[in-house]
């Protein structure tokens, strides 16, 4: 039976989720809303216990529902933008985000993630600026300076950022960016490695294995390459075109005429 208090309720749930049985949290909330419907804070812990099971549809509903009651409470609205941004909305989110502090460290975390879902491209790198500025061993802004200076063209300052948020446990996409930088210095054996350890945070990462075979292939390690160029095509067919090209455009690479046949290799055919 639910607390007659709300906020008894709340502390039930919590207790219940930080504890590990959010199932229990999410009925207890459930339960207080049924009496009181239009509680902002029920509304705001269940939000945050959806949000954390991975259900933003849900979540999203009683978030604005807690913002209708308490549009003013700056934690609700942090959760609504983070909510927003998960769902790829990077508009609404800002939208969340400009009702808060501009300078606290969480909006400003929160402000450059989701400018980077916009089309907003410089607007975002001044936001991930002002992230490392203000926390400067904040490994995902590097991350993400060093993926733009890398399009920028600006190799020296992405392989400095880069190589730097690698220094601690980062997603397989920031090792890839670093071994794209490595490439397009030539220093294949570091490319190589980056490559290797994207694919061990990701091992479904075809992207990755087609550039550690073009790494190999450059380094003049052949036989590696085409282990590498057919893990890639095992993991994702459409990468083909991407295999050919590299295998018939290197000094180091293979001419293959019969496009059925470099299929088979690839796919470790005895036919080929």
């Amino acid at each position: 039976m639910p607390a007659a208090d709300p906020t008894e309720t709340i502390r039930e749930a919590a207790a219940a989720f930080n504890a590990g049985r959010a199932d229990e949290a999410r009925r207890l909330c459930e339960a207080g809303l049924k009496r009181f419907p239009a509680q902002p804070m029920l509304h705001h812990f269940l939000a945050a216990v959806l949000f954390a099971g991975g259900e933003t549809t849900a979540a999203h509903g009683h978030i604005e529902a807690s913002l209708t009651a308490a549009p003013g409470h700056a934690p609700a609205r942090l959760l609504a933008a983070k909510i927003a941004r998960a769902a790829g909305d990077g508009a609404a989110a800002l939208a969340h985000l400009d009702h808060l502090p501009a300078t606290s460290a969480e909006t400003l975390l929160e402000r450059a993630r989701a400018l980077s879902l916009t089309p907003r491209r410089d607007d975002a790198i001044a936001a991930w600026r002002a992230v490392l500025k203000s926390a400067p061993q904040n490994y995902e802004a590097m991350a993400r300076l060093g993926r733009f200076a890398w399009e920028d063209g600006n190799r020296t300052a992405a392989l400095d950022l880069l190589a730097r948020a690698t220094a601690v446990d980062c997603p397989a996409s920031t090792w890839f960016d670093l071994g794209l930088v490595r490439q397009d210095l030539r220093d294949f054996a570091g490319a190589a490695e980056a490559f290797r350890a994207a694919l061990a945070k990701t091992p479904g990462h075809a992207e990755a294995a087609v550039n550690l075979g073009v790494s190999l292939q450059e380094g003049g390690d052949l036989d590696g390459a085409m282990a590498a160029y057919a893990s890639a095509y095992r993991l994702k067919p459409a990468t083909f075109g991407a295999i050919a090209m590299a295998l018939t455009s290197s000094p180091h690479g293979r001419l293959w005429l019969d496009e059925a046949a470099l299929r088979r290799a690839l796919a470790g055919s005895s036919a080929a």
